[in-house]
């Protein structure tokens, strides 16, 4: 390893020294952990290591078993498991519980669903007699670098079918949700997965290139940033290692004369504002058809001020506090920086005081390129309207970042959704719809949002020996 590249990955991951839970609604430490040491470190490696060599011996019937225990063991333990994560992070509580919800529903589609998808695939060729197949077989311990925007939900959709395949897993956590990380450990263990198949591992950031270079760890997953999964790609590529990579996003919600107005003002504000407005796939930059644009704006900014901010253990919180104060001190830079430079605030934008990481929900006009938040992501409560005056200025405006998550179009015109469906530069597009994640589809992007897919039958394959087998 060069010293270069050393250097640079200590760069990225120099913030993970403290291991805690602090409240961002109060800004209270609640508990504080001590990272795991070498000892600890090598002694888990090695569990995941004799763990893989018998666990991917068990049978599709076995690890379906365990896979469905672990569902339950989430249900049973929704209310505390969804309140350790609002503790931990801010999500509102009753998004909370919709996560931990859509962890045991993915739990149990994989249960149902993965041996097909794994199932051996006969092929016909026209140099082998009597044909050949393709085997899908696991490949060792898969490392989870994960955030904490959705911590269990992160982590799930990787576990579930790492699990189902007969892979173990390792996961190295955001260092701001350790009780969320320790939980999903006990809910393997409960369910009754043998020891070393789920492990967290209690480290800091600086510890992933060591942990990543050791030759018992198979492959790489990571959720995050642009600058971790830089990091995390050049290791495991100087280590011939795969990874799967899902990073920023500045997703564009694309709003055009023949919509539903009615329908595209209310998806777009929970389509910016969900998880406080920390999410990958939040609706970021709304571009509308200037037919239509001042009444859009003008709507969208009322519903927007009218949501409700506050302590997200309350259920009728519909935007608590972002997860950091760096968080926090970002997105209200962000905001200024646009002021200064000629934005208009038509909700918000102004700084909130009290205890408390919360940033104002704000929509914001006027916007020009040398705005930071013109092409930067947002990673809070926070609007960007954008004009255009039809599809072609629509999706070059769409397609003018660096990102390629995702892309939400909202259009009754079934040409325009025909364009925008081949043309947007994204890994996802949804018409009439907002973003989301689901078992059945492929979920990932292009550009500098990452590559690889998770979900669906695809993101079951991508840790896993495509093994051709001939016969003659």
């Amino acid at each position: 390893m060069t010293s270069g590249l050393a250097a640079r990955s200590t760069a990225v991951y120099k913030v993970a020294m403290t291991i805690a839970s602090v409240n961002p609604a109060t800004g209270e430490t609640l508990r504080t952990f001590e990272p795991y040491d070498e000892v600890e470190v090598e002694r888990r490696l090695a569990l995941a290591d004799s763990a893989f060599r018998s666990y991917r011996r068990t049978s599709f019937d076995e690890r379906a078993r365990l896979v469905r225990a672990m569902a339950d063991v989430l249900e049973a333990d929704r209310a505390a498991i969804a309140e350790t994560m609002t503790l931990e992070m801010g999500k509102p509580i009753v998004q909370a519980r919709s996560e931990v919800a859509k962890c045991e529903g993915v739990l149990r589609y994989y249960a149902e669903h993965a041996p097909a998808m794994l199932a051996d695939e006969p092929v016909t060729t026209t140099a082998a007699k009597h044909g050949s197949h393709i085997k899908y077989q696991p490949i060792g311990p898969v490392l989870a670098v994960m955030p904490w925007n959705f911590p269990l939900w992160q982590v799930i959709r990787f576990a579930a079918p790492t699990f189902m395949v007969g892979n173990v897993a390792i996961l190295k956590h955001a260092s701001n949700v350790p009780q969320t990380a320790l939980n999903i450990e006990g809910a393997a263990r409960r369910a009754g997965f043998p020891e070393g198949v789920f492990q967290t591992l209690l480290v800091g950031g600086e510890r992933v290139q060591a942990i990543l270079e050791d030759d018992r760890v198979a492959a790489a997953t990571l959720t995050g940033s642009e600058g971790a999964g830089r990091s995390v790609a050049a290791i495991a590529g100087n280590a011939i290692k795969k990874t799967v990579l899902e990073l920023g996003g500045a997703d564009p919600f694309i709003v055009m004369p023949s919509a539903d107005i009615e329908r595209a003002i209310e998806i777009g504000v929970w389509a910016r504002v969900q998880n406080n407005g920390q999410s990958c796939i939040a609706a970021k930059r709304f571009i509308v058809h200037e037919a239509i644009a001042d009444e859009y704006q003008e709507r969208y900014a009322e519903a927007m001020c009218k949501l409700v901010v506050g302590d997200p253990l309350e259920e009728a919180t519909q935007v608590g506090p972002l997860a950091t104060a760096q968080g926090r001190d970002e997105v209200n830079e962000q905001v200024v920086d646009a002021l200064a430079k000629g934005a208009k605030a038509i909700c918000g934008g102004a700084p909130m005081g009290g205890p408390g990481w919360f940033v104002q929900p704000t929509a914001l006009t006027g916007l020009t390129p040398e705005m930071r938040v013109y092409r930067d992501e947002v990673f809070g409560p926070v609007t960007s309207f954008f004009r255009v005056a039809g599809i072609d200025e629509a999706i070059a405006l769409a397609n003018d970042t660096n990102f390629g998550l995702s892309s939400s179009v909202w259009t009754e015109d079934a040409a325009e959704q025909q364009r925008f469906a081949d043309e947007l530069e994204s890994g996802m597009v949804y018409i009439n719809a907002m973003t989301i994640s689901y078992y059945d589809l492929p979920f990932g992007g292009i550009k500098r949002s990452g590559y690889g897919r998770e979900l669906s039958p695809t993101g079951i394959r991508e840790f896993t020996n495509i093994k051709t087998v001939w016969h003659d």
